[in-house]
């Protein structure tokens, strides 16, 4: 171990931090009659070692020496490692006996070094070794997402195709789901059945098992399934008051599938679903931030297809996630003809239930119905470290020993999507001084990518100027857990769902591109069988400690995990510049920012419009401009020595060849600077302005090659382009046209982009972006605000 390691043990000692992995293995003894020693362990079957090693694994990412330490196998902290030996426990293969010696050191307390020493050589023993090819999440093909949509009109038609991409396989029949779903309701079993009894007694009960619930609608109207529904649910909450049992008060439900509901960008309209408004009646009107759980109704039960009912209900998840900036994850359901299904919809994609007949399973119904009534809002989605009290909302952390907190002052930016990164910012300041502002950024992250904090703080530490700047970072933990998998999805297993094939399941950003995913072999129900058992291996007990085994797990399933980024500087988007030399100085700006983030070893890989910030407050000390989100960089040696042929970024800024399969380069970011600036002289007409959609809004949706093809039109000819440009750019930016021509002929010198790197290219398009601030046409602006500016100022 190195001095750095050892002090960061010493500095925060393991404490009581093992006491509930002990109580679990001592209970797990006493359970089977032997003896709560260290050879207890030799003598525990299968399920109980997994258990005891899945409790040590989750009580070991909690301690703060884990997030300190670097990982072993890959990119991260040690407690990386640590998640991704907890999912390696579904393994028919998984070997117990590497972690057995770690295990005893933790039974009987053993000095904190030697402990941090066995966690280091069984996630070095127990976790597949890197791939001599790059890592998937710079490799694995880009897929669209519905975040990266820029001055859309979001039609649906287009939405569409882009969700279903973004969402891949949506994943149903999954075993334990109604239980794993509802399990934090102590109370639930008991009412739904005593609420269930009551449903089926008198002369003309509301239940009856011949029959099914009275008043079903024959014939599935959905219409009338609606206003059964919605007066189902207003009378099971009313029995369940009744007989004592939680309130119900705060939820109502709401069915008006003919009402756009506010809040979204195109109209969108919701069957029925679930309010926190305590006064809404089933026809309300709502706003999605107040939508708690959508539902999709179908007459029909084929409907109950990818197709229909589980992409209407998708659409509705989106809205919902864009509309509330802290729900993590979405819950819903879906009901086809008398056919059921509970939804949960997360950063990875969609998972559901098996289907039931509601009138046929009418407990399982009112079960459902109540869960939906009386769950809380950490079960419903949202993000608990995210404290609300009265008017105010806050986070705390510790930093330096102290606690901290900052109030938020307003959401900044919210990614509208479901599955991806699904970022969020807000704008912040600290209790004790209201004045100093910083930004929170969360997001959803591949387990296997750089931690976007370390690598803020790595180029804060190193000087880089014009980049946001690091205060702190951490994992969001929720109970205990900050992934999709074992946290939201709490171990469901997208691999026991009833239409799981390996074939088409999403590849782990851990599995490298290009290998095959068939010829998958399974062996108990749920768990996970390795496919590279064809090369000889040496028994576990003859192996060193530093040996890796050369087994992969090719279907290892996708997982991310929640991070949160405190940044020191604080702007706007750079399209909100208050005149054209600002814009101009900002771009400049943050292309020096670029170049210095580049000599520190890093490339960011996303220029885009939302990512190129100005300060034009004096009293702000953030840089003048300067670049964030570092969600998709990486150290640029990585990139160059792994051959990685990632697509990344956001579609309308990406540069032709990046579209086109190149190994993604410096070079093309700088061409994303050029596409930047000229989006914002198309879409913008004055600071902030967006016109709204254009004939580009195309370049949001196109396949990958036809959008490189329309980009060369754009630029291959000078005197089409400035013509094209005098044409499209808004009144406000024409001044621009010979400039964003002029910058045209540096990133695409003669309408061909470069074939090799030139690094001269920064210093090129910065003398250009200082020239065009001298032009008296630019600084006069145009004539028409001039002539509005003057007539403020008199």
């Amino acid at each position: 171990m190195t001095d750095t390691q050892l002090e960061i043990i010493e500095s925060n000692p393991i404490g009581q931090g093992h006491d509930t992995f002990r109580a679990s293995f001592n209970s797990v003894c006493n359970n089977a009659g032997i003896s709560r020693t260290q050879d207890a362990l030799e003598q525990l079957g299968y399920k109980d070692l997994q258990n005891i090693v899945r409790t040590f694994l989750r009580a070991a990412q909690n301690l703060p020496a884990a997030d300190l330490l670097p990982a072993k196998t890959g990119p991260g902290t040690l407690r990386d490692d640590l998640l991704r030996l907890e999912l390696s426990l579904r393994a028919d293969e998984f070997d117990f006996n590497r972690i057995k010696p770690l295990l005893k050191s933790a039974i009987e307390p053993a000095n904190d070094i030697l402990i941090w020493k066995q966690v280091y050589c069984s996630v070095a023993e127990s976790t597949p070794p890197p791939r001599p090819i790059a890592l998937s999440f710079q490799q694995t093909p880009w897929l669209r997402k519905t975040s990266s949509f820029a001055n859309s009109s979001e039609h649906r038609k287009y939405v569409d195709t882009v969700l279903k991409e973004e969402l891949g396989p949506l994943y149903v029949g999954l075993p334990d789901f109604h239980e794993t779903l509802f399990r934090g309701i102590a109370t639930l079993e008991t009412a739904s059945e005593a609420v269930f009894k009551k449903c089926t007694e008198g002369n003309n009960p509301p239940f009856r098992a011949e029959g099914g619930w009275r008043g079903w609608p024959e014939d599935a109207n959905q219409n009338r399934v609606l206003g059964w529904f919605a007066d189902l649910s207003e009378n099971l909450a009313a029995f369940a008051d009744n007989l004592k049992f939680m309130p119900t008060c705060q939820r109502r439900p709401l069915a008006k599938p003919n009402q756009p509901i506010d809040g979204s960008i195109g109209k969108r309209k919701m069957d029925v679903g679930y309010v926190n408004d305590p006064k809404a009646k089933q026809d309300s009107r709502c706003h999605w931030s107040q939508i708690l759980i959508p539902g999709e109704l179908k007459s029909n039960s084929s409907a109950d297809i990818p197709s229909e009912a589980w992409l209407d209900l998708g659409r509705y998840a989106r809205q919902v996630l864009a509309a509330q900036d802290t729900r993590s994850f979405v819950l819903g359901f879906t009901l086809c003809g008398s056919l059921m299904r509970l939804w949960v919809f997360d950063r990875l994609g969609g998972i559901a239930s098996d289907q039931f007949d509601v009138n046929k399973d009418g407990l399982r119904l009112v079960s459902t119905i109540l869960g939906f009534l009386w769950m809380s809002e950490e079960e419903l989605g949202f993000d608990p470290t995210i404290i609300t009290a009265g008017d105010q909302r806050f986070i705390e952390f510790e930093r330096n020993g102290s606690t901290e907190r900052l109030i938020i002052d307003e959401v900044m930016w919210r990614a509208r999507c479901i599955a991806g990164r699904a970022t969020t910012c807000w704008r912040a300041h600290r209790e004790e001084e209201p004045l100093t502002q910083f930004v929170i950024k969360d997001s959803w992250q591949y387990v296997e990518r750089d931690d976007e904090g370390k690598l803020v703080q790595e180029a804060t530490s190193k000087g880089v100027v014009n980049v946001a700047r690091h205060y702190y970072h951490q994992a969001v933990l929720v109970r205990g857990n900050n992934d999709i998998q074992n946290g939201i999805r709490r171990g469901l297993d997208i691999t026991r769902a009833s239409n799981y094939r390996p074939e088409r399941s999403i590849v782990s950003p851990g599995v490298g591109a290009g290998v095959s995913q068939k010829g998958r072999n399974s062996g108990k129900a749920g768990q996970k069988r390795s496919s590279g058992q064809t090369g000889a291996r040496l028994p576990p007990n003859k192996r060193s400690c530093s040996e890796s085994p050369t087994k992969t797990d090719r279907s290892a399933l996708p997982n991310r995990v929640h991070r949160r980024v405190i940044l020191r500087d604080y702007g706007k988007p750079i399209y909100e510049a208050s005149s054209l030399s600002a814009l101009l100085a900002a771009l400049e700006g943050c292309i020096e920012g670029h170049e210095s983030l580049r000599g520190a070893g890093l490339l960011h890989r996303d220029i885009s419009i939302n990512n190129l910030m100005i300060n034009e407050d004096e009293k702000n000390p953030s840089w003048r401009s300067f670049l964030i989100d570092l969600d998709l960089a990486i150290k640029e040696e990585r990139e160059v020595a792994s051959g990685a042929r990632a697509k990344t970024g956001t579609r309308a800024f990406m540069a032709i060849g990046a579209l086109l399969d190149e190994p993604h380069s410096f070079m093309h970011d700088l061409e994303s600077f050029f596409g930047v600036l000229f989006w914002i002289c198309i879409h913008y007409n004055g600071p902030g302005k967006d016109i709204g959609p254009t004939e580009f809004e195309s370049w949001n949706y196109d396949d990958d090659y036809k959008l490189a093809d329309l980009k060369k039109g754009q630029v291959s000819d000078e005197e089409d382009f400035k013509k094209r440009a005098a044409k499209n750019f808004t009144p406000y930016y024409q001044p621009l046209v010979p400039w964003v021509n002029s910058l045209r002929e540096q990133v695409s010198p003669k309408g061909e982009r470069w074939k090799r790197p030139h690094p001269k290219l920064y210093s090129g398009m910065k003398k250009i972006l200082r020239e065009a601030r001298e032009d008296p046409n630019v600084v006069a602006g145009p004539p028409s605000f001039s002539i509005v500016l003057n007539g403020l100022v008199d």
